[in-house]
């Protein structure tokens, strides 16, 4: 079972409905770094003020988090509940001191993950009942919702390979705790990836990332058309 995501009218009942908010997902390797630059540079040249952040961290105390998160020396040391509050508290902080404001004042936001990839990963990577885990995102998040989502998919082979391959050209660094968290976790990260998909085609739109840097940035775009966003 998956997470009972609101809808985005629920932002629209918080008082934030000048901006537009919009999450990048997908497993690791999928190019969502590289698309919501692309996009954000887009939409600046058309004249629209843009946000971008990221999870965890886009902030100073989610930053520091995220390393804890992150530090392959806590491999098997934090347990798959810590992970999610701390993923929550970064959330929090996101969402108070970056995301509300920016909306208030009409901007509109990228976020590079949001709250599908703590079902995705700590639902069913880690197998935390994702019923149970509804109530403390809405907490954190003060019931916010993205008005739109990319998810980009790609094989889990794919984003094996285009892994290594940063490694090895010194793109990014060693492998990190969720890197070494094996192949089966994987699995069920991308399996909850497409249920989230399946669940809300309204808001979640399925962009093909297997294709080079341009062809994808395209497709997001006519995606970001079709969520009808005014954009």
């Amino acid at each position: 079972m998956i997470g009972e995501l609101t809808d985005p009218t629920s932002r629209l009942m918080t008082g934030l409905a000048n901006g537009c908010f919009i999450s990048f997902e997908g497993t690791e390797g999928a190019g969502k770094s590289t698309q919501v630059q692309l996009l954000a540079e887009a939409l600046r040249e058309e004249g629209h003020s843009v946000v971008v952040a990221r999870e965890p961290g886009g902030t100073t105390v989610g930053e520091r988090v995220r390393k804890i998160l992150k530090e392959p020396e806590l491999t098997g040391l934090l347990s798959p509940v810590t992970e999610f509050f701390l993923l929550c508290a970064c959330r929090s902080e996101l969402v108070g001191s970056v995301i509300r404001p920016a909306l208030e004042r009409g901007d509109i936001v990228l976020c590079d993950r949001f709250s599908d990839s703590t079902f995705a990963y700590q639902g069913f990577g880690r197998e935390l009942p994702t019923e149970q885990l509804q109530s403390a995102i809405d907490f954190s998040t003060g019931g916010l919702v993205p008005d739109a989502t990319i998810y980009l998919d790609i094989p889990l082979e794919l984003s094996s390979a285009r892994c290594r391959t940063r490694e090895l050209a010194g793109i990014v660094g060693p492998p990190d705790r969720f890197d070494q968290s094996g192949e089966a976790f994987f699995r069920r990260v991308d399996e909850g990836f497409r249920q989230l998909a399946e669940k809300h085609p309204g808001r979640i739109h399925v962009v093909d990332g297997r294709g080079n840097v341009e062809t994808v940035a395209r497709d997001v775009r006519d995606a970001i058309s079709a969520a009808e966003l005014g954009l």
